[in-house]
């Protein structure tokens, strides 16, 4: 029933790239705000408003590509929709920033503009599944739900802020994420087109990646000595083998044929998007000298935990995943052994680097020893 329910594969339209190259502007804008120090390491609150600034940022475009992947159809009403969003998302980066107070209710009005926008999309395509293809129509409503709560909540965060001057219009984001955990049953009735959806999602982490790049280019300022040319080969290094790994799960490993709803690999992604921008920060931190020791390192290392932990969990998509449980254990000790590696040597930076890039290449021969196996059993190509 879900294959007769699936839509056929879709191809990743030129317009979705563009919609993308938006993401990849605000990303900046977010990582901008991890750039204020206080007392050897990133202010506190500035810290808060990064995490919660990315992961709203990364919750629309999961939003957004959830439904482009199940009802788009490359109409004029989804076009305009697309660059109306576009537009209100430059709102939402221009008040991405430290003192976010004095753009708060700039920041939420353009949010809630965007999920409306996303939930009227929402609307025109219940108005026409409820006539040609009725199965759909309680997947929509539930999508309508979600908009509508979120919605809810940005306004009476909005509210509430001009009244007592608490922030709580992000526990939207929280609700989004909750809301769609808690309907994964109604949820596994409607498959995604998954072959769309992993190319989607690779699309956003290629430009995740390339934000990396060019912190990487910041090493090179310091002018050309021993120091220079270790960090930056090594955080260079570093990116390969994250980016290497990662493309190596896709094309190899990752199962695109696979029935799902499409919500675990998005939710997931989430948070494997979201380290690789912390990532990206703590690459930049190792070589600045202003940031103490111990948070840069931990800030470096629960970076990598969390990346890998989600990478880990992304196994269930993964071809030959039942009969191969072994090789996910030489995963999780890579780990834990990456972990007491870095908190052993915390003290110095040049081996801590070092112990990252071998960790990165390391997950990366694991993966393709689990890829030969699969070959020998004539499970992957």
């Amino acid at each position: 029933m879900l294959d007769f329910l699936k839509n056929e594969e879709k191809k990743v339209e030129y317009v979705e790239l563009i919609y993308d190259l938006i993401f990849v502007y605000i990303i900046g804008r977010n990582n901008s705000l991890v750039s204020h120090i206080t007392n050897g390491f990133i202010d506190p609150d500035a810290f808060i408003t990064y995490v919660l600034c990315t992961l709203i940022t990364i919750q629309i475009w999961y939003l957004t590509t959830l439904f482009i992947n199940r009802y788009g159809d490359n109409g004029a009403a989804e076009y305009i929709g697309l660059f109306i969003n576009m537009y209100l998302l430059y709102y939402m980066a221009d008040g991405t920033r430290l003192h976010w107070q004095a753009h708060f209710y700039r920041y939420n009005i353009a949010w809630m503009l965007i999920l409306v926008n996303i939930l009227v999309q929402y609307y025109l395509k219940y108005r026409k599944t409820v006539r040609e293809t009725p199965w759909e129509s309680s997947n929509i409503k539930f999508f309508m739900y979600l908009l509508l709560a979120m919605i809810a909540v940005i306004g009476i965060g909005i509210l509430l802020y001009a009244l007592t001057g608490l922030p709580l219009s992000p526990l939207a984001m929280v609700a989004g994420i909750l809301f769609t955990i808690l309907g994964r049953s109604r949820l596994d009735l409607m498959a995604v087109d998954f072959p769309h959806l992993t190319e989607r999602v690779m699309l956003y982490v290629v430009f995740t990646f390339g934000e990396m790049i060019i912190v990487v280019g910041s090493y090179f300022s310091g002018g050309f000595n021993f120091s220079t040319v270790y960090f930056s080969g090594c955080a260079f290094l570093i990116v390969v083998g994250l980016f290497m790994s990662y493309g190596f799960m896709y094309d190899k490993l990752l199962d695109r044929d696979m029935s799902v709803n499409g919500n675990t690999y998005m939710l997931l992604h989430i948070f494997i998007i979201f380290s690789l921008s912390c990532l990206t920060m703590a690459l930049e931190f190792m070589r600045e000298d202003e940031i103490a020791l111990i948070p840069k390192i931990v800030f470096l290392v629960s970076s990598f935990v969390i990346y890998y932990i989600c990478i880990f969990a992304l196994a269930p998509f993964l071809k030959g995943f039942d009969g191969h449980l072994s090789c996910f254990r030489d995963f999780a000790v890579s780990l834990v052994v990456f972990v007491l590696l870095m908190i052993a040597a915390y003290k110095v930076p040049r081996v801590n680097i070092a112990i990252s890039v071998l960790m990165t290449f390391n997950i990366w021969f694991l993966e393709y020893r689990y890829w030969k196996r699969l070959r020998e059993e004539g499970l992957a190509e």
